[in-house]
């Protein structure tokens, strides 16, 4: 049989002037800057004969998945088991430190590095991203298929299947914006892990252009350039770099 390969990608860059900590709190979307990452994800995804493509229910995560399936004539499927994990920050804006040093009720939830004790715990991280993996395993045998979640399940995802660890300090995970987590398996057993961050360049300098994939229509967004060089008037592009905590 051939070899089933499962892309793990994380989404794209989100509109976040305020630096919340918005883990899974609806209406965050792409930037600019993150949709230009979603194009050229299509276009990185363009040659490959994807089977399906599945994307947590998080809008940063569906915006990321759309431009990638439709380049395929799919559809986007959603997946519960993909979704950000959730934490007792949601909702904190500006400088974490200074926050948990105003709330003091917050300090016992920090106890503990290993589980971690201020959120979602790393082992059931593993279990359901393990479980999306296995699903789409079992139904493309064979085949390639996308699943787009968030840097934290990704990478904890990841070190379960080469056996590492889970206890690790965020700021240690591999795993950018837009990057892509490939695992390549030969039935049952896991042969390789690979990892790409096709969408990188997006992240720096001017502002992108969205790169022309066969079969996606142009997107017109403010402030990105289209294929054809033209310019929309941007009524703010923060030009920041990344400063995304999940």
């Amino acid at each position: 049989m051939p070899e089933t390969v499962v892309h793990l990608v994380r989404h794209g860059q989100v509109e976040n002037p305020r630096r919340v900590l918005y883990g899974r709190l609806p209406g965050y979307h792409l930037s600019l800057r993150g949709r230009a990452q979603a194009g050229l994800l299509a276009a990185h995804f363009a040659g490959t004969p994807l089977a399906a493509v599945v994307a947590s229910p998080l809008e940063r995560a569906q915006q990321t998945a759309t431009p990638i399936a439709a380049a395929h004539g799919l559809e986007v499927r959603t997946d519960l088991r993909l979704i950000e994990t959730s934490n007792v920050f949601e909702g904190a804006a500006g400088n974490v430190v200074w926050y948990i040093l105003r709330h003091p009720k917050l300090w016992w939830k920090l106890r503990d590095l290993r589980t971690p004790s201020w959120g979602e715990r790393n082992v059931d991280m593993v279990e359901r991203v393990h479980a999306a993996v296995d699903a789409a395993r079992a139904e493309f045998a064979g085949r390639q298929v996308v699943l787009v979640s968030h840097q934290a399940p990704i990478w904890v995802a990841r070190l379960a299947f080469e056996r590492r660890r889970l206890t690790h300090w965020p700021g240690w995970r591999r795993c950018t914006l837009a990057s892509v987590t490939t695992l390549t398996f030969d039935d049952h057993r896991l042969t390789s892990i690979t990892y790409a961050e096709p969408a990188a360049p997006a992240l720096q300098g001017p502002t992108p252009t969205i790169p022309v994939v066969p079969g996606v229509a142009d997107p017109v967004v403010p402030g990105v350039a289209g294929p054809a060089g033209r310019l929309i008037p941007d009524p703010g592009d923060p030009r920041r770099p990344e400063r995304e905590p999940r």
